[in-house]
């Protein structure tokens, strides 16, 4: 492609070369330094010279340490000095050499931290049970009245709207990860029937495969399925697609689906298997603690995974919580090892809340996964609810209501919408396609998106309407197959039967992305190995996605077979037409005059497969293509 290579930029490698580094456990090694030396003047309260090192936030406000640069950073400098004016800290032990290394490898890496963490203590308490909240008659959607007082407290004027384009866009690939046909997205646009973005929204998640071919790769990630890969040769993993397709094909109730998943039949027992790895490994790794800390993470947002090892760092869980939950699994006695060591005490099986119920001990294995079942899925466990309505309203809206979702120990930035919702998703009957029709049916889902200009954090949010969202790899692969023709004959994924035929017009009748499986290209665009629970994928762009998009043979490949597919079908035809056409599949508008003429000045009089190819890759490095808006 001769636009290539000048759109490459040099200074991708050396950060290609850093990033190969060992990254640094902040948990481990760097929050044990900061709480010895540091806590007690900068934490919790106490900030001496104006510097708060409780939250990650703080360190880059401060501008005590400059990302990436542990040389020019200020903590380095004043760990080192031996003046007394400015030595850190100003009294007591000095940083040994190798504490020095650590947070200065830390900070060359940018100073990763763990979600949800900080040193300063908070006052909240998550409620356990369901809180109604009142909503007063005729006062229009229920969330955009709850966000009508969130506006007024903020003094924010509500955000606009969005066209019934940008509403198509989105709204088809939220609920069912596609972009528009052109003919659909013009069909729509000029339709002027009452209530038409309703009755897509329906539309859309009453189309059965595509809904469950899109949501398929959120609940493999969450589940830790995949179809091949580790464990799956030697028998120490099992997966559960089929189980799982049929469940999202006919919208299984999601109390149902977990009670299926933690009392399971042959066909959906692999997620509380988990992966028996091979060899030794560390006590917090076995299949009884996996079950602990996947049960917490994707049921209640808990990341037990710190308190597998010690009482947790981020919350009030303890060792005791994380071996009580993996007991209830277990088929023998189960040793408690503190940091990979033994104490000699062994788990006694029991639920996080036992206000709920209780778990019996005793009990043969088959029963006290019945208890956990029945207590998980509980009537009165608002956190099973407000957990999944938390996931699903950051999927629709780029972030949660609890952030991050995976600590909903966290105040969320609106108790009121959150607590709605829970009870919202509870009286549908755990219904998803009802919350997340509820959800898309809103004026703030249909306003304006916004971007922000850095991540917050966990620091309080003010809504200002839908976040920009990246297309996960599923949806960019999803749609540079529609548009090139270039997707698979066949699936991947082990379902059993063939899949039902998808609704709508024959170029949507495609093998999707979810399911097949993964390659370099999916691997590098973010779609995990899913050897761990992923509940969020990281939405900045990454070195090596940047090189596999501007010269990787996949992508090449598959915007070459574009080129050819576009010339066979559109021959000499009206270089204009062409642009026009590929505008509205990839973007779902068409080009304004100055987009033509660059576009034209590319594609020449005669457009050749080799110019359409650059163009379609043009269209496809946009910003505006790869972002959900």
């Amino acid at each position: 492609m001769k636009y290539l290579f000048p759109l490459l930029p040099f200074f991708f490698l050396p950060t290609a070369l850093m990033a190969q580094e060992k990254p640094v456990d902040f948990i481990h090694e760097i929050a044990p330094i900061l709480r010895k030396h540091c806590a007690s003047c900068h934490t919790n309260g106490t900030y001496k010279g104006s510097l708060s090192l409780d939250t990650r936030e703080g360190i880059v406000k401060s501008k005590v340490a400059r990302e990436g640069n542990s040389k020019g950073s200020d903590l380095i400098r004043r760990v080192h000095s031996s003046n007394p004016e400015e030595r850190m800290p100003p009294k007591g032990d000095r940083l040994k050499e190798k504490e020095i290394a650590l947070l200065a490898r830390w900070i060359d890496q940018k100073f990763p931290w763990e979600p949800g963490f900080s040193f300063k203590a908070t006052a909240y308490v998550p409620p356990l049970r369901f809180r109604q909240v009142a909503i007063p008659g005729g006062a229009g959607h229920p969330i955009d009245w709850i966000l009508l007082k969130h506006y007024g407290t903020n003094q924010l004027a509500p955000p606009a709207g969005i066209s019934d384009a940008a509403f198509y866009r989105r709204v088809s690939l939220d609920l069912v990860g596609l972009l528009p046909l052109p003919a659909e997205l013009q069909a729509f646009s000029s339709n002027a029937y009452s209530n038409k973005r309703g009755r897509l929204i329906l539309q859309l998640l009453e189309d059965k495969r595509a809904y469950s071919d899109h949501w398929l790769a959120f609940w493999n990630d969450l589940l830790r399925n995949e179809f091949k890969g580790t464990g799956f040769i030697d028998g120490g993993r099992k997966q559960i697609t089929a189980w799982l397709y049929s469940s999202l094909l006919s919208n299984k109730p999601y109390d149902q689906f977990v009670r299926e998943l933690l009392l399971p039949g042959a066909d959906s027992e692999g997620f509380i298997k988990g992966i028996k790895w091979r060899g030794r490994v560390n006590a917090s790794q076995v299949p009884e603690i996996q079950f602990s800390q996947n049960v917490s993470q994707v049921f209640f947002g808990i990341n037990m995974k710190c308190a597998s090892c010690h009482d947790s760092f981020i919350d009030t869980w303890k060792l005791q919580d994380a071996y009580s939950l993996a007991a209830i699994v277990a088929d023998k006695p189960l040793e408690i090892y503190r940091c990979d060591k033994e104490t000699g005490k062994f788990a006694e099986a029991s639920f996080l809340w036992p206000e709920l119920g209780k778990i019996d001990p005793k009990a043969p294995r088959q029963q006290r996964l019945e208890q956990l079942a029945a207590l998980v899925t509980h009537p009165e466990n608002g956190r099973f609810a407000r957990t999944m309505a938390n996931r699903y309203w950051h999927r629709l809206m780029g972030r949660g209501i609890v952030h991050p979702v995976d600590v909903m120990a966290n105040q969320p930035w609106n108790e009121d919408l959150l607590d709605y919702l829970a009870e919202y998703f509870k009286k549908s009957g755990y219904d998803s396609k009802k919350l997340l029709e509820h959800i898309a049916s809103s004026q703030a889902y249909q306003s304006r998106a916004v971007m922000l200009a850095e991540d917050p954090g966990t620091a309080d949010v003010v809504f200002h309407g839908p976040l920009l969202k990246r297309l996960t790899a599923e949806q960019f692969i999803d749609a540079v197959w529609l548009i090139t023709g270039a997707a698979p004959k066949k699936i991947d994924a082990p379902l059993g039967k063939e899949p039902p035929p998808a609704a709508g017009l024959i170029e949507r009748q495609m093998v999707r992305a979810t399911m097949v499986h993964s390659n370099l290209l999916m691997r590098t665009l973010g779609r995990p190995n899913r050897e761990q629970v992923v509940t969020t994928r990281a939405e900045t762009l990454t070195t090596l996605e940047a090189l596999d998009l501007a010269s990787g043979p996949i992508f090449h490949d598959l915007v070459l077979q574009g080129g050819n597919r576009l010339h066979k079908s559109q021959g000499s035809s009206n270089p204009r037409k062409i642009v026009e056409q590929i505008f509205l599949a990839a973007l779902s508008r068409l080009p304004v005059e100055s987009e033509v003429q660059s576009a034209v000045a590319i594609l020449g009089d005669n457009p050749s497969p080799e110019t359409l190819a650059d163009f379609i890759w043009v269209i496809f490095l946009l910003p505006e293509f790869q972002l959900v808006g």
